[in-house]
Formats: structure tokens, C-alpha cells, sequence
């Protein structure tokens, strides 16, 4: 009974505060068998409530006061009273709360009620005088001194330590084995033997470049037997055009990437992937991550910097618009700045810096101040459209541009629109200076200020003073809206409709050039003051661009500020980018960080479980130049990478979760990558690198679900095998696959995806017209290439498949499948053409849809859609 109480108490401190008891490791290994595994799911999840501040104004205000974390303050009550009184359950605030039904009042405050059997647990534990659990040895993050929280293992300087000693000297590849074989002899533990070839090119190859191997190159690599076979092949993956694609995937979840704005409109954006483009550039040209770095933080402010240094800002640009007319424009632009601010504590820093928006961080060194210094550097950013041309686009332009703009000009003086327009801006302006006066006018100015970016920037200039991208921009809004005059008037509403009708269809045939969004410094700087309680509208003291006291600080010199900015992050005094960064590519190739939680390395995260090699590989990337491939190679080149990862039960109680590496990890493919692995194998994947986005078919009823009616116009042609890296991401309708197999949502950074497992997911395998396709063009591809008889066609099959041929047991069962299949279709002749249709000459109808099964069969294989 009282291991129960304990768990009970815990796990109500941990679910109705969000989050707020400190949990760590240490605490967990401390409780009742039956407590731990609930803590590890909670561990799981406390990241998403302290990201949300969930632990700072969501139950925990809630609950008026009422810490369970805290023995004293439980039983001396909340800031309402009575939280627990030792003997009288019936006068218990908690009590009250968790037998409540009242919104607001009762908790949990959302998520299932407690039952009356936990609820009574509570009861008799209050009436039997509240007996305590013992209070972990291990002090809370909540507890520590900011001197203690300073002193963090992940806020010191970067040293790199020598590899230690080892006895199985013969096992290690490069120093990264020292490190982990170290470990293993200290606990007793042998490595793994090193995985077949097999294994290793496939999991090389979707490691790298995140496609399958070709069955000839898998050949060519098992009739390598030379000692640089190994090599070769990552060499030559490494340089594959594809490499940029896979790894570009990662910086686009940390980058918060998406195709549209979100919010109620949510309106697409038709350029955002030219900053997409630049990362596939940057990363298959192995730019260094120091640059690759100021480059998206400060491309704009680079000297004598190159024009896709200003592209590389469109990092900022990710973040959520909002362009609904009824919320304030100051409210929404303040809302972006905290977006930039945490992002890029996220992504550069590993730190939680969002939850010193509104008061000091409850368990990092991170002050309020700190976080606005943050801001700072992002406050007088401009956001504005640029043209970005790729190689080929400025001929065909300057070929048209004279025709195009003198055929516009006419339509527009035929309009009669410069004059209209220019009464249009004089009244929008005259709502700007005098509001109130005209209601009407007062919302045609909110919509302009909504919808166009930098409105108020191209009010104040005249025509003459804008760019012809500037006056093109502000004209296209005001024919199609033209204010509440002539929008009274039916005769001009209907020209202006016509006229822009005329308009649209001219720009379709002009090769306009690619735009970019991006940022640059305002001419006019912000000046920025602390938020009170995070409220935008209420200026505290006024602060400067600066780095959080308790890191280095930043360099003095005449930068612009958010050059500085970029410089520090990629300093070797810098204590954690190196740290975040060797961190994240480490999860790629292992499933889990060396820190677990890559998104906290505050002292709420993880401890590294291997921190000598942490700072090992963080030294290492600085000492090379910062060239990402390079610490890539180095990983995979080690014997830690190669080994099996066969699961071993001398490992299951001693190291469960393989936080020692004994062994590799066995990775269920990315959403991304399960659709490209069938478009590949079947033959169907049009494999151009970079570019813009595409739409694949999917379910009408999901575009029905986009806010504004967005229409789902599906690609055409060879666009629509392309790689799911391309797929258009509509952020109130993201694409049911890639959901499905946990993309994450596109609001917020996020440094690590769940690998869930779902009957939704099987569901999609079978049914979705994408794998549906793909298993029909596989049937067609081996029944075209193999011999014609059944063992070589299923050889062939499984080859594109799964790199190796079937085993004698794997055989004889698809071998009844097959033959169980070709009857059901001779009971059912009308079907065979909904299931097969694209013939092959020489064959039956009935065998190419049975084939059809097989390949639906295999492409359905755990194996299939897994990385060993």
C-alpha cells in the first residue's frame, strides 16, 4: 500500500503540474518497480510541457499554488489555503480538485478523470496522516543555486579528452571505438560482431542518402573483397546528390519548414522552397557548419557575401504568418520575434530559452533578461521577397520581361488603375493617420496591412520610390481589393475582376524568376524592452543584443549585431553548438543521442551517457573545419556504427534500451523515406534534386480540411514521383502519409521524431494510391527484366526489395500465396484490371496481378520499411 501511495503521489505530481517536479534519471531509479515505467513515459514527455511552459502558466496556475513536488509547501497549501491537511481529506484542496467536474477547477484539466479508486488511494492517504515519501538524494533543478545551475556540465568549456585504453584493441576502427568499447569492458559487455554485407550497404545507403541500394550495387559491394570496399561505398555515397536531400530533411524539421502560413488562412507560399533549395546546395557541397550557420543567422549582413547568403535567411522565414485582418499587426510581429528567438535557441543552442519569455527560467541560468537579449538580435529584422534565380532562368526572363510588362502596362491604363490606385493610397493613408474617422477605410487599411507584407513600408514611399517588384506587388492586391467604394459598385467590381482575370493569365506564360523570402536588417531600428509577464504591450526595461550571462560572452567589436550573433554561436568558446550539433548527427546514425533529449541540454535534459566522447566529437568537428561529411564518415567508419543489430538477451535486463551501444539499433524508416523506398524500388521515382514543390495524390476529403479551401492540384507527369522531401506541406492539412509515420508538426522546431506503430500505418501501406501504384509498376518491372521462370522472378523481386533473395521458408510461402492469389482472380476476372492495369506482353493478365499481391506483400514487411 505505501509503494502505492508514492507512485500515486509522483505520478499526480508529474501529470498535474505538466511537468513540474524535476524528474531524472536518479529519481526514477529510485521508485517502485511498478512507477518506473509510467516515469520514463512522462520523462518522454515532459520536453513538450516545458517547451509549452505548460509547467509555468497551464495546471500549475490552475491549481492556485498546490506543489506536490514540495512536501512543505503541499502541507502548508497553495496561495487558496488547505492544499493537504494530515487527517481531513474532506477539507483537501486536492481532494476538491481531482473529484471536480468543473472547467477550470477540477484536474487533471484535460485528458481522462481520475476513478473513484485512485481517488480514494488519495483519500486514505490524507486520513492516515499524509505519510511522505522519502525525498530523493539527487537535488532538483528547481532547487539549485543559479551557481550550481551555471556550473552544468553542457555550459563549460569544450576540452578534448584522449581516447581511453582498451584491451580489444583488435575490435576498434577509430577513435569513437576507444570510447564506447571502454565503456563496455568497464560493465563486462562485449560489442557486437560487425553486420553482414548486406546489412551494412543498405543501412549505408538509407543512412546517407535515405534511399535503398540498387541490386547492382549491391553486387558490385559483395564482390569487393578488397580492405577499401567499405570505404568506397560510403565515399561514394557521401557524394551522391542524394546525400543533401536526406540530411536537408533533418535541418527542415529543426527549421520548422512548411509550404504555407498556418493560422485561419493559411495561404500558401509559393517560394518557400528556393531556401530549401539552398540547404540540399549547401550540405551535398559540404559548406562548413560555421558557415552554413552565419549564413542562415546573418546572410544578409555578410560582407562581399554571395546573393544565396540572403536566401539562406529565409530560415527565419518558417516560422507561422498570420495574415487574419483582426489581430493586431504589432501583437503578431512580436509573436514571430519570440518564434525566431526560440528556434534559434533550439537549434544552435539545445536550450529550452522560450520558457524565459514571460519570467526567469524555473530551472535553467536563463533570465528573463537573458531571453530578450535574444530577441534583441531578431527585433529589427525586415521581412521582403528578393529574386532568386536558379542557373537558367535569367535567359528566358530577360527574352520576355519587355513584351510581358508592356502588355501589363496596357491592360492596367486600360483599367484606368493608376489613377484609381492612387486614389486607393491616398485614402488607405489617410484611414493610417487619422483612424476612426471612416470605419470602412479603417478595415481596408487592417486588410492591406494583413495581407501585404511591409504595407505600411510601401505606403510611405510613392510609386517612384518603390521597386517594380514593390509597385507589381501593391497593384495585384488593390485590383483585387479595391476598397469598400468600389467594391459597392457592381459595373466596377466586375471590370476589376476582368482586368485581373486578364492579369493572371498574362503572368502564366511569363517565366517570371524564382523569389526567395528572406530577411534584412531594418533601416529603422526597433528598440527592444523586457516583455512584463511576456506581454508585448507592457515595456520593461530597455536591453541590448547580447549572449545569456551565464555563456561566454560575445565578442565587442562594429558587427552588426546579428553578425556577432552568428560568430559566437560557431566560437570555439562557445560551449554548446559544437556540443548540439555532433549530438544530432550521432541520433541519425543511432536512433537516440549520446543526449537524449537533443532538444534540452539544460539541466532538465539528459546527462550524456557517453560525455567524454561527446566533447570528443564536438572538438573533432571544429578541428575539421566544421565539414559535416567528414564527422559523417567518421561515424560510419567506426566499428560501433558496423556492428549487428540483432537483438542479444544477454542485454535485455542489463542495458535495455542499448544506451551503451552493444550493438546497433534497428530504425523504422522516416515517413519520407518509406514512400521513396517504394517509388525506388518499383522504378517509379523521378530522382531530380531540388526544386519546387509537389503534390502527390492523396484523399479529396483531406484538402476539404484546409482552412481558406485551399485547393490540392495534383502533379503532373513525373513531379509526382518525386521524393517526399518535395511534398508540398500544407500546415492545417500536412499529407495523411507522412503523418501517418510521424513527420512532425511544422509550428514549432523539432529535433527528434517518434517512431510510432499504428494499424493507421499499415493501412496506408495496403491502401494508399501511392503504394497501390508502386506495387503494380514492381510487378510490371520484374516480369519485364527477370527470367521467366518463378524462382528467378522472385529473386529479382526480393533483390529490388530488400537487397538478398528469400529463404527456403519465405519461398514456399509465397509461393501458396501466389498460387492462392491466381485463383481467387480466375472466380473474379473483372477485378484483375482494377488490380493490374498495365499489361505485359507475353504474360496473363491473371499472373500480373497475382505478382501485383506479392509485391504488396513484401512492400508491407517490417523488413521493408526498416533500417537494421
Amino acid at each position: 500500500m505505501k509503494k502505492r501511495i508514492g507512485t500515486v503521489i509522483l505520478l499526480f505530481s508529474l501529470v498535474l503540474l505538466g511537468g513540474h517536479y524535476a524528474i531524472t534519471a536518479e529519481d526514477s531509479a529510485q521508485l517502485p518497480p511498478a512507477a518506473q515505467s509510467s516515469v520514463e513515459f512522462l520523462r518522454d514527455v515532459e520536453p513538450i510541457f516545458h517547451k509549452n511552459c505548460y509547467t509555468c502558466h497551464g495546471p500549475s496556475q490552475q491549481m492556485n499554488g498546490l506543489r506536490l513536488d514540495q512536501k512543505e509547501a503541499a502541507l502548508k497549501g497553495g496561495y487558496s489555503g488547505a492544499a493537504i491537511q494530515p487527517g481531513k481529506s474532506s477539507e483537501s484542496l486536492l481532494i476538491k480538485k481531482v473529484a471536480s467536474s468543473k472547467d477550470g477547477f477540477k484536474m487533471p484539466p484535460m485528458g481522462p478523470a481520475l476513478t473513484a479508486e485512485e481517488i480514494g488511494v488519495l483519500r486514505a492517504w490524507i486520513d492516515h496522516g499524509a505519510d511522505w515519501p522519502a525525498q530523493s538524494a539527487a537535488p532538483s533543478a528547481a532547487k539549485m543555486s543559479p551557481a550550481e545551475k551555471k556550473s552544468h556540465w553542457s555550459f563549460q568549456r569544450v576540452k578534448q579528452p584522449e581516447p581511453p585504453l582498451v584491451r580489444e584493441r583488435s575490435w576498434v576502427r577509430n577513435p569513437i571505438d576507444h570510447f564506447i568499447l571502454a565503456k563496455l569492458e568497464a560493465e563486462g559487455i562485449s560489442p557486437s560482431a560487425e553486420a553482414d554485407k548486406i546489412t551494412l550497404i543498405r543501412r549505408l545507403s538509407l543512412d546517407l542518402t535515405g534511399l535503398p541500394p540498387t541490386p547492382a550495387e549491391v553486387n558490385d559491394f559483395l564482390r569487393d573483397n578488397s580492405s577499401q570496399a567499405y570505404e568506397r561505398i560510403v565515399d561514394r555515397l557521401l557524394n551522391s546528390p542524394h546525400y543533401g536531400e536526406k540530411w536537408a530533411r533533418h535541418w527542415l524539421d529543426l527549421a520548422r519548414y512548411a509550404d504555407s502560413d498556418g493560422y485561419e488562412k493559411d495561404q500558401a507560399r509559393p517560394y518557400a522552397w528556393r531556401w530549401r533549395h539552398w540547404v540540399i546546395e549547401a550540405l551535398n557541397n559540404d559548406m562548413p557548419f560555421d558557415e552554413f550557420t552565419r549564413a542562415q543567422i546573418s546572410g544578409d549582413l555578410i560582407p562581399n557575401s554571395s546573393p544565396d547568403s540572403l536566401v539562406a535567411t529565409g530560415f527565419y522565414r518558417n516560422g507561422l504568418k498570420n495574415h487574419e485582418a483582426g489581430v493586431k499587426r504589432e501583437e503578431a510581429r512580436f509573436e514571430e520575434v519570440v518564434d525566431r528567438a526560440n528556434t534559434v535557441g533550439t537549434v544552435w543552442l539545445g536550450l529550452t530559452v522560450g520558457c524565459a519569455q514571460c519570467h526567469d527560467h524555473k530551472y535553467d541560468p536563463t533570465t528573463q533578461k537573458d531571453y530578450y537579449q535574444l530577441f534583441a538580435f531578431f527585433n529589427s529584422t525586415q521581412d521582403v521577397v528578393v529574386d532568386a534565380p536558379l542557373p537558367g532562368d535569367m535567359g528566358p526572363y530577360l527574352q520576355a520581361r519587355p513584351g510581358y510588362y508592356a502588355k501589363r502596362e496596357a491592360l492596367l491604363k486600360e483599367g484606368g488603375i493608376p489613377e484609381l490606385q492612387t486614389v486607393w493610397e491616398n485614402k488607405v493613408r489617410a484611414a493610417r493617420d487619422d483612424p476612426g474617422k471612416n470605419l470602412d477605410w479603417d478595415y481596408a487599411l487592417t486588410e492591406v496591412r494583413a495581407t501585404v507584407e511591409g504595407a505600411d513600408r510601401l505606403l510611405r514611399k510613392g510609386p517612384e520610390q518603390r521597386t517594380q517588384k514593390e509597385n507589381d506587388q501593391l497593384t495585384n492586391y488593390f485590383i483585387g481589393h479595391p476598397g469598400p467604394e468600389t467594391a459597392k459598385d457592381k459595373a466596377a467590381a466586375d471590370r476589376l475582376k476582368e482586368l485581373q482575370k486578364k492579369l493572371q493569365e498574362l503572368s502564366a506564360s511569363f517565366p517570371a524568376l524564382s523569389e526567395a523570402d528572406v530577411v534584412v536588417e531594418s533601416s529603422e531600428p526597433i528598440k527592444t524592452h523586457i516583455a512584463v509577464r511576456g506581454d508585448y504591450r507592457r515595456e520593461g526595461i530597455e536591453v541590448l543584443p547580447d549572449a545569456p550571462a551565464f555563456l561566454p560572452p560575445l565578442p565587442k567589436n562594429d558587427q552588426p549585431a546579428r553578425l556577432r550573433l552568428a560568430n559566437w554561436l560557431v566560437s570555439r568558446d562557445n560551449p554548446l553548438t559544437s556540443r548540439v550539433a555532433v549530438n544530432r548527427m550521432w541520433q541519425e546514425f543511432f536512433g537516440r543521442g549520446l543526449v537524449r533529449t537533443s532538444e534540452d541540454f539544460g539541466t532538465q535534459g539528459e546527462k550524456p551517457t557517453h560525455p567524454e566522447l561527446l566533447d570528443w566529437l564536438a572538438s573533432e568537428l571544429m578541428d575539421q573545419g566544421w565539414s559535416m561529411k567528414r564527422m559523417h564518415k567518421l561515424i560510419v567508419m567506426s566499428a560501433t556504427y558496423r556492428q549487428s543489430s540483432q537483438a542479444r538477451p544477454d542485454l535485455k535486463d542489463r542495458d535495455p534500451v542499448n544506451t551503451l551501444l552493444a550493438r546497433q539499433n534497428r530504425l523504422r524508416l522516416t515517413a519520407e523515406q518509406i514512400r521513396d523506398a517504394a517509388l525506388s524500388t518499383s522504378g517509379l521515382l523521378y530522382p531530380v534534386v531540388g526544386g519546387e514543390s509537389i503534390r502527390p495524390p492523396q484523399p479529396e476529403s483531406v484538402s476539404k480540411l484546409t482552412y481558406g479551401g485551399a485547393k490540392w492540384e495534383e502533379s503532373q507527369g513525373k513531379d509526382r514521383y518525386r521524393r517526399g522531401l518535395y511534398i508540398h506541406y500544407q500546415r492545417t492539412s500536412p499529407y495523411p502519409q507522412l503523418v501517418n509515420f510521424d513527420e512532425p508538426n511544422s509550428n514549432i522546431s523539432s529535433t527528434r521524431r517518434p517512431r510510432s506503430n499504428t494499424p493507421l500505418q499499415a493501412l496506408n501501406l495496403l491502401n494508399d494510391p501511392v503504394f497501390t501504384e508502386a506495387a503494380q509498376s514492381l510487378a510490371v518491372r520484374v516480369l519485364e527484366a527477370a527470367p521467366r521462370d518463378w524462382e528467378h522472378r522472385l529473386d529479382s523481386l526480393f533483390q529490388l526489395c530488400l537487397s538478398r533473395s528469400p529463404n527456403p521458408n519465405e519461398r514456399e510461402k509465397i509461393g501458396r500465396y501466389f498460387e492462392n492469389q491466381k485463383s481467387i482472380f480466375l472466380k473474379d476476372p473483372k477485378s484483375i484490371a482494377s488490380v493490374a492495369p498495365n499489361p505485359v506482353p507475353g504474360v496473363e493478365p491473371v499472373e500480373v496481378a497475382s505478382w501485383v499481391g506479392v509485391g504488396r506483400v513484401v512492400m508491407n514487411l517490417d523488413e521493408f520499411i526498416t533500417r537494421e
